[in-house]
């Protein structure tokens, strides 16, 4: 894989964090490659570093040493306004909570990183993102007056309305029945591959992350198994 064909890039990425006797070794040493528009799970015990490895490759973990490289820029050196402006233009990222703006409408809501990065057509286009997340009927309404699933859709379209080139989404379906939980598995699925976005999914759940082209396992801190899956081969 050139540099050319990588989305991200983490160079031997150590992190610790507490204070004193509280210190813990996070991340030890990762290395990892993804390629432009490859899907990636990552998965291990609860404590492995994977959701801590999902927030350095996004730019809201700064990492003690080590160098990441993500859409072409070396984002371990910036600060944080310039981080801030990086994630607005290359990074959506969807969390198991919804992080949603109470007060604000399904359309606001998505709007938001649209008019941070100065987009004269941003209500246009979070009415296009909502409509492709199965919301169209919902521009009005208030978090507090949708269900769940429809509080995920929302994140989502708000999370990919600046057409980011890498979407992090970590255990998005956390909150959410079985049922609800595949719906938006197959929605963020389908998005990802329909506009060629990275992704990188962190989950504890196998046969999901086995639905991605790349399954990363993690134990403490480090990676213990890095594998193609079968649909990445074919």
């Amino acid at each position: 894989m050139g540099d050319a064909d990588r989305s991200i890039d983490l160079d031997r990425i150590e992190l610790s964090l507490g204070r004193g006797a509280s210190r813990v070794h996070i991340l030890k040493g990762v290395s990892l490659a993804v390629a432009r528009g490859q899907s990636v799970g990552l998965v291990g015990p609860s404590g492995s570093g994977k959701s801590t490895l999902l927030m350095v490759m996004a730019g809201l973990e700064r990492p003690d040493s080590g160098t990441v490289t993500v859409a072409g820029e070396v984002i371990s050196k910036l600060g944080e306004d310039d981080l801030a402006r990086f994630r607005g233009r290359h990074a959506g990222i969807v969390f198991q909570s919804f992080h949603l703006i109470p007060t604000m409408t399904a359309l606001e809501n998505v709007a938001v990183p649209l008019e941070l990065a100065g987009d004269a057509s941003a209500f246009d286009k979070a009415a296009a993102e909502l409509e492709a997340v199965g919301l169209g009927q919902r521009f009005n309404h208030y978090p507090a007056q949708m269900s769940g699933g429809e509080q995920q859709r929302v994140a989502l379209a708000r999370a990919l309305s600046v057409r980011p080139a890498i979407l992090f989404a970590d255990e998005p379906t956390g909150n959410l029945d079985e049922t609800t939980g595949k719906s938006i598995i197959e929605l963020m699925f389908a998005m990802q591959r329909d506009r060629g976005t990275t992704l990188v999914l962190v989950t504890h759940d196998r046969a999901l992350a086995e639905r991605c082209d790349r399954v990363v396992r993690l134990r403490s801190g480090e990676i213990v198994e890095d594998t193609l899956t079968r649909g990445a081969r074919a």
